[in-house]
């Protein structure tokens, strides 16, 4: 799908979560090398070692941390026009009556719970100006028109409830300028996905900077992989 997009974000405000290793390290890279700031979040900064990012501590599970991550950027940047809500884990990848509840919880916290609660939190911020992103790492296993047996129980409805936070924010915000979209960025080769994965970081990240790099007026509450919107 043709869309108008950023070719540069100098000026704009980015944070991405996750931006330690993989996919989100990946996107932070590319945001960057675009001319957006970005505040790049771990648990921890040492783990952080780009000079062209702003290291930020932040565990998402932790509303504490959540809070203190976007009174930071509002102090420094008084603004917020890119959130990627990259962080995630992945469950046991058994069937659900497998799975302990301690996994599970875990699972909820940092796929789901986590989005909603910093999403909530930078929403005074990216209502600021027409056209602020948001930008939800998801899953082609979240997908309700696929098969969704052969295990990850909680990774999948977990994703699926951040799709669903997706069409929210788009039914919610859409009027006050906000695009929220979705993401599958394909199997890519990171501690999740595994060392065999087809894609690597670089290009699992193509998708979800692209989104982040979309102009006022562009789609949203959609869920895309390679350039095209998919099934939910």
């Amino acid at each position: 799908m043709d869309v108008e997009t950023y070719e540069s974000l100098g000026g704009q405000v980015a944070l991405v979560t996750g931006a330690s290793r993989g996919i989100g390290e990946a996107i932070a890279a590319k945001l960057a090398g675009l001319g957006a700031t970005v505040y790049a979040g771990a648990r921890d900064t040492s783990d952080l070692s780009r000079s062209d990012h702003r290291a930020l501590e932040l565990d998402v599970t932790s509303e504490d941390d959540i809070v203190d991550a976007i009174n930071r950027i509002d102090d420094e940047k008084g603004r917020l026009d890119i959130l990627v809500n990259n962080a995630g884990v992945m469950d046991t990848r058994v069937a659900l009556e497998e799975m302990p509840t301690g996994v599970i919880d875990e699972t909820f916290a940092t796929n789901l719970r986590g989005p909603v609660l910093l999403t909530k939190y930078a929403l005074p911020l990216l209502l600021l100006r027409d056209g602020s992103r948001v930008v939800n790492v998801s899953s082609g296993l979240a997908s309700l028109t696929a098969e969704m047996g052969r295990g990850m129980a909680a990774y999948r409805v977990s994703k699926t409830g951040l799709n669903g936070l997706t069409v929210y924010l788009d039914g919610e915000y859409h009027d006050q300028g906000l695009i929220a979209n979705s993401v599958c960025p394909g199997w890519t080769r990171t501690e999740m996905g595994g060392p065999y994965a087809e894609r690597s970081p670089e290009e699992g990240a193509e998708m979800p900077v692209r989104l982040a790099r979309f102009k006022p007026g562009s789609p949203s509450g959609e869920f895309w992989r390679d350039g095209q919107v998919i099934d939910w």
